[in-house]
């Protein structure tokens, strides 16, 4: 039995092969192939089959020795490995199953002089890709065999790419999936909470005026409160239909040419209750050339309160409100600042997303659907603009900025 340091050894081409441990530089498109083989005749087979191979694409090389051998499939050295099924008292089998043991594969062909199926089931068992009988060895069977096993590892590697690939957007579509999920459950739960609010004053006031009878005082203070929570109802549900409405396609903006003034006038009228319960001064500055938009004048004046009440609720008593619009590059923007509590830099963008509750995780005493702010930007994108948040961090306030195209002016 020969050793790669004692036998003479020859490449398929006819000159000397280096043992493993110092192979020779392959040519860029050679096949490298490493012969696992105790046997040094077989060696020379082996070399004489591969170098008949028209264009000589293959490079072999070799070793008699086992470990020699697992080590070499297992640095991936090589291109393909053709194993023996004899390696002293041990067999090919044997270094096969030991190298998936290791976490090793590569394209590994055995070659033996048995020919015997049970063998041949076990190769295959044990991870080989082909199995050939040396004694009807042939030229071209080495060579067929050899891309075959290159073709099947190639196949087999893009497979595990895409499946690797695939399972990891699996999993990701899963995390956004529960998350939605939990989001979602939130969201009723606030639901919940903000519907049966109003529900109490109601039944209350409703048992007041059962027991007023005729004092006009007392029934018209809680006729008063029975409008007020009735009317945040209605805002409750309509907010809930707007949603809904954008999300399936059917909300259509009735739009016109306007002044940008008119909305925030709307905007600072309807809010102005919010603002005032919430002890917060507004103030506005805008340019004195009035800005004039194509647009819904009830969907934007909608934005703008939304904006306005949403700095009500998380800016303290004392606190002010600032308006300030301003014209470039064919666009208005109009920015709402806050003194208020402010939110981490990094979660402007979700305080947009639907079912998130925009508190700007600082102040959970606020109510509120969360889904004020989502309103803001899809109407936003509806007007052809864009809605953004920004904060330097808790306690500096935020500013909620909407911007819009103008339009152009006529001749």
């Amino acid at each position: 039995m020969g050793t790669p340091d004692k036998s003479p050894e020859c490449g398929c081409d006819g000159t000397a092969a280096q043992p493993v441990a110092q192979p020779t530089a392959a040519q860029p498109s050679a096949v490298r192939v490493l012969l696992i083989d105790d046997d040094e005749d077989d060696h020379f087979l082996t070399a004489e089959r591969l170098g008949d191979v028209p264009g000589r694409p293959y490079q072999l090389e070799w070793t008699a020795q086992y470990a020699e051998g697992l080590d070499a499939i297992c640095a991936g050295a090589h291109d393909v490995y053709l194993l023996d099924y004899r390696l002293g008292a041990r067999t090919g089998i044997d270094l096969l199953r030991e190298a998936h043991e290791r976490g090793c594969s590569g394209p590994v062909i055995l070659l033996t002089g048995q020919g015997q199926s049970r063998t041949d089931l076990e190769a295959l068992d044990a991870g080989a890709d082909d199995y050939l009988e040396k004694s009807g060895l042939t030229s071209s069977l080495l060579d067929r065999a050899i891309r075959y096993a290159l073709a099947q590892h190639r196949a087999e590697a893009e497979l595990e790419q895409k499946v690797a690939a695939r399972t990891e957007e699996l999993a990701r579509a899963n995390d956004a999936l529960r998350e939605a999920d939990r989001r979602k459950d939130e969201f009723l739960a606030t639901l919940a909470h903000e519907l049966r609010n109003p529900l109490a004053p109601i039944r209350n006031s409703l048992e007041i005026l059962s027991l007023a009878g005729d004092a006009p005082d007392a029934v018209r203070a809680q006729r008063e409160r029975i409008e007020r929570q009735v009317g945040h109802l209605q805002r409750l549900i309509e907010d809930l239909l707007d949603v809904s409405r954008i999300t399936t396609g059917k909300m259509r903006l009735q739009t016109e040419p306007l002044a940008l003034g008119e909305a925030l006038e709307v905007a600072l009228e309807a809010s102005a209750p919010a603002l005032g319960r919430a002890g917060v001064a507004v103030e506005v500055r805008a340019p004195d050339e009035p800005v004039r938009l194509v647009g819904d004048r009830v969907r934007l004046a909608q934005v703008f309160t939304n904006l306005l009440v949403n700095a009500a609720k998380f800016t303290e008593s004392g606190g002010r409100v600032t308006v300030s619009v301003s014209v470039a590059g064919g666009t208005v923007s109009v920015a709402v600042a806050d003194t208020g509590v402010g939110f981490p830099p990094e979660l402007g963008p979700a305080l947009f997303d639907l079912f998130t509750q925009g508190d700007r995780s600082l102040n959970r005493s606020q109510s509120g659907l969360g889904i004020g702010l989502a309103l803001v930007r899809r109407l936003a994108e509806m007007h052809g603009g864009t809605a953004t948040a920004a904060s330097a961090g808790p306690g500096t306030g935020a500013t909620f900025t909407v911007t819009l195209p103008i339009a152009e002016p006529r001749e």
